[in-house]
């Protein structure tokens, strides 16, 4: 495992902004970077409603660290740093966004959902802020990755939030290998999207089936 303080991400940004065309798997580059993508299939349960009513997807927002392609590491409360030749083959926003709306889309529960841009007519609207994207050592000798996002549904038609949760995961790591920590995130994201789709299933079935006829 090699950290990178995070005070350097900016020189090593500038560093990948000027090799321009170079491929980011070698092609001259003395120091490629292996890049992570998660794969994630959320598992439908059961119990969740079948719903008739339309979701929109909003872009989740999150700080400016958090939404990085860097995989962040914290080896102490007080450091935030990065892992050294490796990167998220896309920001964590985009990861969870893409995670949801395919959860969404494969769990048969809805019919129409889709992210704000499409332009569809929706009764529902899924808000999530990421808050934590990180490995963090809380102490240890090999690290947990955490991941903590606050998810809000909200009535399109009169702007009301009918429900609002914060989702958190841990899913400790075991070793301090960069692709055991990145299998170790795609755990954590694959539950947290379980547990943000089925909720948002079931608080928007309540809230419907509450409405005045």
């Amino acid at each position: 495992m090699s950290l990178i303080p995070l005070p350097r991400l900016l020189l090593a940004a500038s560093a990948v902004a000027l090799l321009g065309g170079c491929s980011i798997l070698g092609s001259g580059d003395k120091n490629p970077v292996t890049l992570y993508s998660p794969a994630v299939q959320v598992k439908v349960d059961p119990s969740w409603p079948q719903v008739a009513w339309q979701l929109v997807l909003a872009k989740p927002s999150a700080a400016r660290m958090v939404d990085s392609p860097r995989i962040n590491v914290r080896p102490t409360p007080s450091e935030l740093e990065i892992y050294r030749g490796a990167s998220w083959a896309q920001p964590a926003t985009d990861m969870i966004e893409d995670t949801l709306l395919r959860g969404f889309e494969d769990s048969g529960r809805i019919n129409g959902v889709a992210r704000t841009a499409a332009g569809i007519r929706a009764d529902y609207k899924l808000s999530t802020d990421i808050r934590r994207f990180e490995s963090d050592y809380q102490g240890q000798t090999t690290p947990t990755v955490v991941i903590e996002l606050n998810a809000k549904l909200i009535h399109v038609a009169d702007q009301r939030v009918v429900a609002d949760r914060t989702f958190r995961q841990a899913q400790p790591v075991g070793s301090t290998d960069v692709p055991a920590v990145a299998a170790a995130f795609e755990r954590g994201l694959q539950q947290i999207a379980q547990d943000v789709v089925g909720w948002t299933l079931v608080s928007g079935q309540n809230d419907s089936a509450a409405a005045p006829r």
